[in-house]
């Protein structure tokens, strides 16, 4: 289910860090010296993070939805209807299971401004967030940001196409947010984008680019579990995300998703995922007689480099800015990798590990027995 990783921290990257030393699990790293240090043993965990029952727009009930997600190979579910706070404790006490499956509790603050629609999302939230309706769409989306922050919250922003809403300036104004949707499995969100206006990856790159630091989710959107199959409608499975975690809980899985320790997928199974100070390389879980694409993408949506194999690798250059990885299957599905920022000859990696990424340079190696899922 799990196994152990270890965190290398270079001289380099600690060098980085103001004052050249920083304090992890109770020690001093020095810059200058290399240091071997035991991380927790992490666990991979298959959630969505949008869906909805009854309590909003959805034509199920908070058990019946739970049952579905349960019984189809996930492991953790946020529940988000519209303005509703659903109740977890009955529905954990009924599915919940010992590193199983957990229901967290969630809300889609859900508003609008000057006829748009604005939604963010809420995960574990201890209370329900009002929603506030602004005077413009950042306003609004900003104000409800701080209300999913004020009751403990994690916000990610969600389906900035749908209705034309939430543009890039928008985004990239709004502050104290990590996570927004780049899939949003709903068949009327314009994910893709059109008509002058870019679709969601390309506006993800626009943001890292600009030095925006986020990480893209994929989701469900899930309202139809009585007819799932109908691509017309929005039903669930089309969208998840796998997040590296210490025990599936509310705090661990929240706080992993903050930190960009996740993938994000539409089908797509990655067996492994190497980020170092010199490269990233992917590897992914082949089915069927399905081929794959794995491309790496830097600064401004540049393709740096595609490999048509199921293992691919990536050298930064040091002039990359950023180099995250999509894998494109045959048959549709995509899996989106976090990505690695590059600065000159370092590198550090701002997703899948502990806080210290961000602060300096971490080489890592993760493998799952069996791969994520």
């Amino acid at each position: 289910m799990h196994t152990s990783t270890r965190l290398t921290i270079t001289s380099v990257g600690i060098a980085l860090i103001t004052g050249g030393a920083i304090a992890i699990t109770g020690s001093i790293v020095e810059a200058g010296q290399t240091s071997s240090i035991p991380a927790t043993p992490m666990r991979w965990y298959k959630g969505n993070t949008h869906t909805h029952t009854i309590n909003s727009d959805g034509d199920s009930t908070p058990d019946e939805v739970v049952q579905w997600y349960r019984t189809h190979g996930y492991q953790f579910l946020v529940l988000t209807d519209h303005n509703f706070l659903t109740n977890v404790d009955g529905l954990n006490a009924l599915h919940a299971a010992d590193e199983k499956f957990l229901v967290l509790r969630g809300e889609e603050v859900t508003a609008g401004a000057g006829g748009k629609p604005v939604h963010v999302n809420g995960l574990d939230v201890t209370r329900l967030v009002e929603a506030y309706r602004g005077t413009s769409v950042v306003d609004t989306l900003q104000r409800n940001i701080d209300g999913i922050r004020a009751a403990s919250g994690v916000p990610h922003i969600n389906h900035p196409n749908f209705g034309w809403a939430v543009t890039f300036d928008d985004l990239q104004t709004a502050k104290n947010y990590r996570l927004f949707e780049i899939h949003n499995g709903h068949p009327s969100v314009n994910n893709e984008g059109g008509g002058g206006v870019p679709g969601l990856e390309e506006v993800w790159d626009r943001l890292l680019t600009s030095g925006t630091i986020v990480y893209g989710l994929a989701t469900d959107d899930a309202h139809v579990f009585k007819d799932p199959g109908n691509p017309t409608v929005s039903g669930p499975g089309r969208g998840w995300v796998t997040v590296r975690a210490p025990r599936l809980a509310p705090g661990a899985l929240t706080a992993a998703l903050e930190r960009g320790d996740f993938y994000a997928s539409t089908g797509v199974v990655l067996d492994e995922v190497t980020p170092t100070e010199k490269s990233l390389a992917v590897k992914v879980r082949t089915a069927g007689d399905s081929k794959y694409r794995v491309q790496f993408i830097g600064r401004g949506g540049q393709l740096l480099s595609e490999v048509s194999e199921p293992s691919a690798s990536y050298t930064f250059k040091g002039t990359e800015g950023y180099v995250r990885a999509k894998v494109l299957e045959s048959n549709g599905r995509v899996a989106w990798v976090q990505p690695v920022v590059v600065r000159g000859r370092t590198s550090a990696y701002i997703g899948w590990a502990a806080p210290v990424l961000i602060a300096g340079l971490v080489a890592y190696r993760r493998r799952r027995t069996g791969g994520f899922r």
